[in-house]
């Protein structure tokens, strides 16, 4: 993969290398270290008492955490966790030098703040749609948009829940229809599309 182009001063900052499944952060905790994600990927979610869990969104490449962000400037304790879906690499800067930069920077403060921004606009829509759009609608955008690599996708109905926001036992009902319809394959552990249009039509309906 080809290096992410980062602001000067971001590419001298130290690179940590994390493993698949660590814990990042927690909720409560507070944050210490500004990061960009240089390599891999980052999933950020919410978590109920119950043990509910609904991804927020997912820190890629050449893509800060705006969580992470947001927690220094304020001063805050984290309200969410994050985990890394693979080995993943980033910069990170220490709560001083991240200040001082702030301060200093005017090329940082634009990547900083253009960051929080796009981030911000994109979690609003997630919860645009999750408030406003059925999950018949968010299922099948979800599987349209996993089957733009491979008809068949791999991952279960809990991990499905998780990422559009509902619960495993809805998911599973839903599904079940849209296979009824002929829309879908279900084998254990993977996701046949069968027709596109008919799911696009699921997209589109009112």
């Amino acid at each position: 993969m080809a290096s992410v182009e980062l602001p000067s001063l971001l590419n001298q900052a130290r690179e940590v290398e994390l493993e698949k499944g660590l814990c990042v952060f927690s909720q409560g905790q507070q944050a210490q270290n500004f990061l960009v994600v240089t390599h891999g990927c980052v999933t950020v979610f919410a978590r109920s008492r119950e043990g509910r869990e609904v991804v927020l969104y997912r820190v890629r490449p050449g893509e800060l955490c705006v969580l992470t962000t947001a927690c220094l400037i304020g001063q805050t304790r984290y309200p969410a966790e994050a985990i890394t879906d693979s080995d993943t690499r980033a910069r990170i800067i220490p709560y001083n030098e991240f200040e001082r930069h702030l301060d200093n920077s005017q090329a940082f403060r634009r990547f900083v703040f253009a960051g929080m921004g796009n981030r911000l606009a994109q979690v609003t829509k997630r919860f645009e749609q999750m408030a406003l759009t059925s999950v018949e609608h968010r299922l099948a955008g979800y599987i349209l948009k996993r089957a733009n690599t491979s008809p068949v996708i791999k991952t279960t109905h809990e991990q499905i829940a998780t990422d559009i926001g509902s619960v495993r036992e809805v998911v599973s009902r839903r599904l079940k229809a849209l296979a009824v319809a002929g829309l879908v394959k279900l084998e254990r552990g993977k996701i046949t599309v069968i027709d596109t249009a008919g799911l696009e039509a699921v997209t589109n309906s009112r």
